[in-house]
């Protein structure tokens, strides 16, 4: 039985012509190498799965060929190429630093670079994952890096950067790897479908290279995946199913309710998306893309942006035809802050039904302010300088007798307006007299009762106030409100304007105004002397009560 290999083995690149998506750093290494212009080190740094290690191995074969190609290719015929493809060359060392980082594995390293090639011209050291070295591994380097012999040559290849030394870094050659195109990708995934005589739908395909985040080795593992999954026939659909994917129909689903302002339907398709197990934030970073694409694909010129195959492309330019720009950008702008909010949100099933409900209000929305914002329009060609006179009823009148051109020219500008003149009209008009209906005590009290019946709930501190407090109608159009602490009356002055207000509409009266007393102390009675009082009281209206206090040796002060 024949063991399988992965496709990302199988189909490694093995010569700098065969590499996916990194033209640019390919033609500098191979002008490099035919103009003999090589550095004593060079740093491949990019993320993971772009070729870093792929370009390093294709470099260390190509410098060390005798019979290189005019394109810089090494021939795959001498005794050098032979012994590296068959990986038996010794001119040529893998160091791992994940694994091997301590002084001690650099150290050993350096005393391998001591010794000179039995055969080639070169030694080519390849440090994978050289972030992962020490800080005395990366010292214990820096010598060899800096006066390597003639026959040495470095790469290091890292996915971090930023956690090298400077020092490692102004010694090398730095060579940044780029994510890998969609497209390249998706292209790449046809050559070895077609390799492996398997049918694969060109969305299915891209799908999968989208997944990948541009990382070329991932989309070959996810490729090896759907051929277990779906054998010979790979299609968009079972994309989808294996990789629980959202599916593009949903979004095209969803922007059609919203267009028409059916939240009802797009309620019920997202209860269905999350009753499926897709996470809210999957469902509004999808949403976001696919307005992005919608806004994109409104234009030709933009349209080559959309890294889609060619039928998945055409749905997105027959909808964004439907689409007004004005609803797509504030439907992104919505989008794009609902990502940060749902993260925060703590009942976030409640927030996204919100969201959909909002994109969905968008058509009504602007709408209003369309109709808001035309007779604004219409007012100001009102008001504006006066209409020209029709060119045919002109041109009849000019065809008069010559005493009706006098009277033409004699008349008055009927079509001069004053805009100040027809504004103190629509003054007259629209403004209407002041109410001043008298009102006595019981038509304050009924009316302040029910303002205190309308704050109930609203405003809890100051209906607590008002309900305690004594009201009185002093003179004519003013009211008296009478509380025994100054917190309480600086509650009520904070809201004046608002109970005033609301006691005008009540009693019908315009020049109500509010005063706010608070009782001296000498009003505020003490529970002692009322008592005294009252016992006096009782005295004067019984006196037999003075035998009783008597009596029982009981004191009574007045």
């Amino acid at each position: 039985m024949d063991s399988f290999v992965v496709s990302a083995r199988k189909y490694r690149p093995a010569s700098f012509k065969s590499v996916v998506g990194q033209e640019t750093i390919v033609k500098t290494l191979q002008n490099a190498i035919i103009n003999n212009h090589l550095a004593q080190a060079f740093l491949f740094t990019g993320p993971r799965g772009v070729g870093k290690t792929t370009c390093a191995r294709i470099m260390a074969k190509t410098i060390n060929c005798t019979n290189l190609t005019p394109e810089g290719e090494a021939c795959n015929e001498c005794i050098s190429c032979q012994s590296f493809n068959s990986s038996a060359s010794f001119n040529i060392h893998e160091l791992d630093a994940a694994s091997n980082n301590s002084v001690e594995d650099i150290r050993n390293l350096v005393e391998q670079v001591r010794v000179p090639p039995q055969e080639g011209k070169f030694k080519i050291y390849i440090i994978d994952e050289v972030h992962m070295l020490s800080a005395n591994a990366f010292n214990a380097f820096l010598k060899t890096l800096e006066e390597p012999p003639a026959y040495a040559k470095f790469i290091l290849a890292t996915t971090e950067r930023h956690k090298i030394i400077p020092t490692i870094l102004s010694r090398c050659q730095i060579y940044n790897f780029k994510r890998i195109s969609v497209e390249d990708i998706a292209g790449h995934l046809a050559y070895v479908a077609e390799s492996e005589g398997i049918n694969a739908e060109s969305d299915a395909l891209h799908i999968i290279a989208q997944k990948a985040d541009g990382a070329l080795r991932d989309a070959l593992s996810i490729f090896d995946q759907m051929v277990t999954f779906s054998g010979n026939q790979i299609t968009y659909r079972s994309v989808i199913e294996n990789l629980n994917i959202l599916d593009f129909d949903n979004f095209f689903q969803f922007t059609d309710f919203f267009i028409r302002g059916d939240y009802k339907n797009a309620l019920l398709l997202l209860n269905e998306i999350t009753g499926s197990g897709f996470d809210g934030q999957h469902i509004i970073t999808g949403l976001g893309n696919h307005i992005r694409n919608l806004l994109i694909a409104r234009d030709t010129s933009t349209a080559v942006l959309l890294e889609m195959g060619n039928q998945l492309s055409k749905r997105y330019t027959d909808q964004a035809a439907l689409t007004p720009e004005l609803f797509l950008a504030t439907a992104l702008d919505l989008l794009t802050s609902a990502e940060f909010t749902y993260r925060q949100s703590n009942v976030k099933s409640l927030m996204l039904e919100n969201l959909v409900l909002q994109l969905s209000l968008i058509p009504d929305k602007l709408a209003q302010q369309s109709e808001a914002k035309k007779k604004i329009t219409e007012s100001d060609s009102d008001n504006s300088t006066a209409k020209e006179p029709d060119p045919i009823s002109y041109s009849a009148s000019v065809k008069t007798t010559p005493s009706e051109e006098d009277t033409l020219k004699n008349a008055p500008a009927l079509n001069k307006v004053s805009i100040s003149e027809q504004l103190k009209k629509l003054e007259k008009v629209t403004r209407s007299e002041p109410q001043f209906e008298e009102f006595d005590r019981n038509k304050l009290l009924s009316a302040w009762n029910e303002y205190c019946e309308s704050i109930k709930t609203s405003k809890i501190n100051l209906y607590s106030i008002l309900v305690n407090s004594s009201v009185e109608k002093t003179s004519d159009n003013h009211i008296e409100v009478t509380v025994d602490g100054p917190m309480k009356k600086a509650e009520i002055e904070a809201e004046r304007n608002h109970v005033i207000q609301t006691m005008r509409k009540l009693l019908k009266n315009e020049g109500i105004l509010l005063k706010i007393r608070m009782t001296e102390k000498s009003e505020q009675i003490k529970a002692p002397a009322f008592a005294d009082e009252k016992l006096k009281s009782i005295i004067e209206e019984f006196p037999g009560v003075t035998h009783l206090i008597e009596s029982l040796n009981l004191q009574a002060e007045f």
